[in-house]
């Protein structure tokens, strides 16, 4: 399409300025730098709420401050719910004419990170250079006819609905792993020798610091099961030093719980990555973030981004391998017990959320015996491995949802 064909934005949307009297309206939304609404975090206590703004179904809103430092642009369409409130901060608009510019359209063409680029080269107001509302409107792009457009949507959604279907699955993987965790490790119900489950048909029990646990587990520490624990750092110059290609470095962004995102993975030069060469990742490490809001998020180290080193914020937990113990390292690390202990650990006596290297080594577990650990490594591999099979299709998915977008430019008629 050629730049004959490209329309201001500001032709086609008009501003929206409806506020909450009478509080009608009480679902309170925010909005993130990934483009969404997400529920607000604000306090809203003593606020008036009459004072905020309603965005209805098929509305945006975005933010025009902090667009160079953030080198995004937040800007959301309202479609999950037919109307919500927002902060007053918030510009909301709306398109004109639905007949000529099709909302979810208009959409696409913000999730484009040429678009991002271009309101960050136009954000030049105040120390961290905020998009005026002329400019964002200044701004063009190509409108093709409704037929094509609606063609687009159909191609859109058709990728965006099968990224959403392997989440679903990646999440019943996720919740079947820990299942199959508690069913053995919590209620100590694994297949006895008869393959009957073991506590409720005799088993022996003894007591433990830990409580009640099969006769002949251990507790041990971390430390005592692992060749190592350590995180890295970040190379010098920091974010402005990473490359497009080369050596991931994994940081605290990349790390959930038995999921790892190639969402923003940083990469190393050979240099670079020679200097965190004491934290190079390997097959079947376990990630465990230590520091930030993203704190004891846990998950194993995927095959497809080796090789690979970690930075500061980034734990590596390296099980000994005669121990067949990583994944149920992992659906321990994962489980709501646990996790709670971590948390714990990481809001004491800190001014921020962090756990230490001394703390990760001290923590106490209970190791099973080698055949009930060997049976479950190889029973949770498979969910694993699936899981991460799905990683791998959404990735692939969403680099041909991303080419789709920035094909928007050059759509003909």
């Amino acid at each position: 399409m050629t730049k004959a064909n490209y329309k201001r934005i500001g032709e086609y949307i008009q501003l929206v300025d409806e506020r909450n009297s009478g509080l009608k309206v009480k679902q309170l939304l925010g909005l993130s730098i990934s483009k969404q609404f997400i529920p607000s975090v604000a306090n809203i206590i003593g606020t008036d709420m009459e004072n905020y703004k309603i965005i209805r179904k098929n509305q945006f809103a975005c933010s025009t401050m902090q667009v160079r430092r953030d080198k995004k642009m937040p800007v959301a369409l309202l479609q999950e719910v037919d109307q919500a409130i927002i902060s007053q901060a918030y510009p909301i608009f709306e398109v004109k004419d639905e007949t000529r510019l099709l909302p979810e359209y208009l959409m696409m063409w913000f999730k484009r990170s040429e678009f991002d680029r271009e309101a960050c080269f136009n954000a030049v107001g105040g120390v961290r250079g905020s998009l005026e509302w002329e400019d964002f409107t200044d701004m063009q792009l190509p409108i093709p006819s409704i037929t094509k457009q609606r063609e687009i949507i159909k191609e859109y959604h058709t990728i965006v609905n099968r990224i959403k279907l392997n989440q679903q699955l990646i999440q019943k993987l996720e919740e079947t792993a820990q299942a199959i965790y508690k069913q053995w490790f919590v209620d100590f119900e694994f297949p006895d020798e008869n393959g009957l489950p073991y506590k409720s048909n005799g088993g022996e029990m003894e007591e433990s610091e830990l409580g009640e646990i099969p006769k002949g587990w251990e507790i041990k520490s971390l430390k005592s099961i692992c060749s190592k624990i350590g995180s890295g750092s970040t190379p010098k110059g920091g974010k402005e030093s990473y490359h497009k290609t080369g050596i991931s470095l994994v940081r605290s962004m990349n790390v959930y719980d038995f999921v790892f995102s190639s969402d923003d993975l940083a990469f190393l030069d050979d240099e670079q990555a020679k200097a965190l060469d004491g934290v190079s990742l390997k097959k079947q490490d376990i990630l465990l973030n230590i520091t930030g809001v993203s704190v004891a998020r846990c998950c194993i180290v995927p095959g497809f981004i080796l090789p690979a080193r970690v930075n500061q914020h980034v734990m590596i937990i390296r099980p000994r391998a005669e121990y067949h113990l990583s994944n149920y390292l992992l659906c321990l690390l994962c489980y709501s017990d646990n996790k709670a202990k971590l948390l714990g650990i990481s809001q004491s006596g800190s001014t921020r959320e962090a756990i230490t290297k001394e703390e990760v080594d001290g923590f106490k577990i209970v190791k099973p015996n080698e055949s009930i650990a060997r049976s479950f490594d190889e029973k949770v591999s498979k969910i694993l491995t699936k899981i991460e099979i799905k990683i791998l299709n959404n990735n692939k998915l969403n680099e041909i949802q991303n080419l789709l977008l920035s094909k928007l430019a050059t759509i003909e008629n």
